[in-house]
């Protein structure tokens, strides 16, 4: 049979079965009527039982999402519009929620936040469906964040640790590299049991791709799923993306299964659903966000958390993404995402020209889950560590002004300098957690102290390779680990 034929005969088995099902009876249906469209939203009229999040159903074959309501109109954002679509267009109630494909067939996969494909891959076969608007699992359902979700980059795995069911923010200017840290830490999940979403909002297509080719290139796409409304999409997907990428990893979370979603980024989520709701004439409030700007934001990141076992033990780490300006973080959005995250890590300008990458501001980066979520060897050995740096940043203002100093302050500038050579780190080269215990051993044993900021990396090229050769682990004595380190480094700890 010819293809056409194949379609035309499955077609009237569809219709044999629907009539053979068929009961006659009375059904009362609303139809409402378009009055204006455009900009990615519609105004109708009629439709009086219409409720907010309802889905439209257009004659054209274009949907939307009930977004507002008045006395007299409904308001939508278009999640999906033809050409055909004009005022006068009839609409009716779909009667479903809006939702989601959800489940491992998503893995590898580039969709959009309605669940279609944009891989050229087949339809994904779901494992089930959730909705993208959910409440946040219940308190008595939640743990304590007591895990570790290990990034790969030094800084922040030492002094601003994360746990699994976290949510740090990565905040600073743009350029400096905040993308970069979220897909160093995807990358450093290979291996770990640990499945991935990065929602991609509102960027350019060259961005997108770029993300793309960096996760397939390093082995990271196989356990990811990249969720993307570019800047090209609908406002209202822009506006769902985020809250798709949490449905697809609340899944595998309720499932036990460990989680990290990151949310690329939210000062641009926040854009659109500010332009959204001026266009349906919503009252504006604090540079002309709406009121419930806060709420939005919150609703998506209270549903990231770690189960207690009676409910999985799953967990789900959100990681969002937000711009400042000029290095500003007192503005609106994100000193509302600071107040709604456990910690974040901040991003600096002057450092990153600086040469020191990545651009972690220690002092305005804070973690406060803190040592909670941090093996108790490292946790030792990056609290003393955290001191010397601290003390070094103080008195290195005293160099400036060319001020003599008394020994014991240069030998702590000195190493200051030493370790932040050692802290500076590439892009994307995720590091084991051993090697992090090897380097701060090293450090706090004084086996770097004569040594020059020059031969530093070096230095940590031995040590890395050595750390992959010996299979010790975190659980090794402090004693052993001294020792090795040592041997491998051929110095010396000082007196």
């Amino acid at each position: 049979m010819k293809p056409e034929e194949v379609d035309a005969a499955g077609l009237l088995d569809r219709q044999a079965a629907w009539l053979e099902h068929y009961q006659p009876g009375l059904r009362i249906t609303e139809q409402g009527s378009v009055v204006s469209v455009g900009d990615g939203i519609t105004w109708m009229s009629g439709l009086p039982s219409a409720a907010m999040e309802d889905i439209l159903a257009f004659e054209d074959g274009s949907r939307a999402m009930v977004f507002d309501l008045t006395e007299e109109m409904v308001g939508a954002v278009l999640l999906h519009e033809t050409e055909a679509l004009t005022a006068g267009t009839a609409v009716h109630l779909a009667h479903r929620a809006l939702s989601i494909p959800v489940g491992d067939s998503l893995l590898g996969r580039v969709i959009d936040p309605l669940g279609r494909p944009l891989d050229r891959g087949p339809e994904p076969e779901p494992g089930a469906w959730r909705r993208l608007e959910t409440r946040s699992p219940a308190i008595m359902a939640r743990d304590l964040v007591h895990d570790p979700l290990y990034t790969g980059i030094k800084v922040i795995d030492t002094l601003i640790p994360i746990g699994k069911g976290q949510r740090q923010l990565l905040i600073g200017d743009e350029g400096l590299g905040r993308s970069s840290l979220a897909l160093d830490t995807i990358i450093n999940q290979r291996g770990k049991d640990v499945y991935c979403v990065y929602v991609l909002i509102g960027q350019k297509r060259s961005t997108v791709i770029n993300t793309i080719e960096t996760l397939r290139s390093y082995g990271a796409l196989e356990y990811t799923t990249v969720l993307v409304a570019e800047a090209s999409a609908l406002p209202g997907l822009q506006h769902l993306a985020p809250f798709a990428g949490c449905a697809v990893a609340e899944y595998w979370m309720q499932q036990g299964r460990d989680t990290l979603v990151v949310y690329d980024d939210l000062a641009t989520h926040a854009k659109t659903y500010r332009e959204l709701s001026l266009l349906l004439r919503r009252p504006p409030g604090r540079e002309a966000y709406p009121g419930d700007i806060f709420s939005v934001h919150a609703r998506l990141l209270e549903r990231a958390t770690c189960f207690n076992a009676a409910h999985g033990g799953g967990s789900m780490t959100a990681l969002p993404i937000v711009e400042t300006k000029q290095g500003e973080i007192a503005t609106y959005i994100p000193t509302n995402l600071i107040s709604i995250t456990d910690g974040q890590v901040y991003l600096d300008h002057n450092l990153f020209v600086g040469g020191f990458r990545p651009a972690i501001d220690i002092s305005k980066s804070v973690s406060r889950i803190g040592g909670q979520a941090q093996h108790s060897r490292i946790k030792d050995e990056a609290g003393r560590m955290k001191l010397d740096y601290l003390q070094f940043l103080e008195l290195e203002v005293f160099t400036r002004f060319g001020a003599r100093l008394e020994a014991s302050m240069e030998i702590a500038i000195r190493r200051g300098r030493v370790l932040r050579e050692i802290l500076k780190q590439d892009r994307l080269t995720p590091l084991s957690i051993e090697f992090q215990m090897a380097w701060l051993v090293a450090y706090n044993d004084g086996l770097f102290d004569d040594t020059e900021p020059a031969d530093i990396r070096a230095h940590l090229s031995t040590l890395e390779k050595q750390v992959n050769r010996s299979g010790l682990t975190l659980d090794n004595p402090r004693e052993q680990w001294s020792e090795a380190v040592s041997g491998w480094l051929g110095l010396q700890p000082r007196k």
